[in-house]
């Protein structure tokens, strides 16, 4: 089976409730869907979406880095080939870590199909299911609390709650959203790089003072402030998790030999793909340190791909792909399931993704 052609469009679903961090607000995913054609008939799925603020990706740098850069290279390229066609995916620019990831996830996507198995079997098969967070977008602490009572209805029982855009109300966010969980409620705090190392460290200590129990805290500082993370990690008890200061397995391995956080989160738009994730997964594991698996604000297509490097890995014991629970409606078509914060794989080779509605094409 051999790459003929590749083609991209936009995809768009519209969100339940604006998504609000410290760095951004988004009221709807529109990403760019690429699809890598065969001579067999078989089509490889891929999907990234923009978000500039943390990958410096935007949709027409997204869609012009697959058709002018990346795809070109791997035109008649054996879809079982896959380590030098992601080396190739990788050698072929600079930076533009989530056009990358979306070639990538075709690229397995097709080499699952070649071989007539679901990916994550291909990749170890450790778990048959996930249970995913919720996250809590950043707002008025009433407002918080009224989307964690509501999420709590829907049977979430982890929820990934946003601060950092107005340190002064951090605390009485969590507490309002503490307050308005039923007993048992897993939280886990995400500053989305919002707060100074002191703050980090006097808000987090006022957080253990009054018991609101974090089971963590995600970067709480700046992405380049590795001595600062560090010295939020070494002063407060909850463990830290470092997100945006870890794109690479480098990065996983400065920040785990410094100490500079407990934890690292892996995002395939921070990776390039589903091949740098797997790295970053054997560092983790070298320094005995626990992944989550996360995503940016995308649709099934890119969640589906990192649901199945989830399932494939041990080391990965933490879950925050909501992205297809926070949409009005989903267009993929096949894909991971969702059933509330429970979400499994279908017994289908490569992504297992049959299609994807309402797509437009899309070139610049």
């Amino acid at each position: 089976m051999k790459i003929v052609g590749v083609q991209t469009y936009l995809l768009r679903a519209p969100l339940i409730t604006p998504f609000k961090t410290a760095l951004r607000t988004v009221e709807a995913i529109e990403d760019v869907v690429v699809e890598l054609l065969t001579d067999e008939g078989a089509v490889g799925y891929g999907e990234a979406p923009p978000t500039a603020v943390i990958t410096g990706d935007t949709l027409p740098s997204i869609a012009g880095a697959v058709r002018g850069f990346i795809a070109p290279k791997l035109i008649g390229r054996d879809v079982l080939d896959i380590e030098n066609n992601c080396a190739l995916v990788q050698g072929s620019m600079v930076h533009n870590s989530s056009p990358k990831a979306a070639v990538e996830m075709a690229l397995y996507d097709l080499y699952g199909k070649a071989l007539g198995a679901p990916l994550y079997k291909l990749l170890g098969g450790a778990k048959e299911r996930l249970e995913t967070d919720l996250t809590i977008s950043v707002d008025s602490p009433e407002k918080m609390a009224a989307d964690a009572a509501e999420a709590a209805r829907r049977g979430f029982k982890v929820l990934k709650v946003k601060l950092g855009s107005d340190p002064s109300r951090d605390i009485d966010r969590l507490k309002a959203v503490r307050a308005a969980c039923p007993p048992g409620m897993l939280l886990r705090a995400d500053a989305n790089q919002g707060w100074t190392p002191r703050e980090a460290v006097r808000i987090l200590r006022r957080m253990e003072q009054e018991g609101l129990e974090l089971e963590l805290v995600e970067q709480p500082v700046k992405a380049a402030d590795v001595d600062g993370l560090r010295r939020v990690t070494e002063s407060v008890n909850v463990p830290v998790l470092a997100d945006e200061s870890v794109f690479s397995d480098a990065d996983a391995a400065r920040i785990l030999a410094g100490r500079a956080a407990d934890m690292v989160n892996i995002k395939l738009m921070k990776t390039g793909g589903i091949s740098g994730a797997l790295r970053v997964c054997a560092i983790a594991e070298s320094y005995r340190a626990e992944c989550m698996m996360g995503c940016m604000l995308e649709a099934n297509v890119a969640v589906t791909a990192a649901a199945h490097v989830a399932m494939a890995k041990g080391v990965i014991t933490r879950i925050d792909l909501d992205g297809p629970a926070l949409c009005r409606e989903d267009p993929v078509l096949g894909g991971a399931a969702f059933d509330g914060p429970v979400i499994t794989l279908p017994d289908k080779p490569g992504l297992g993704i049959d299609g994807i509605e309402g797509l437009t094409p899309y070139e610049i």
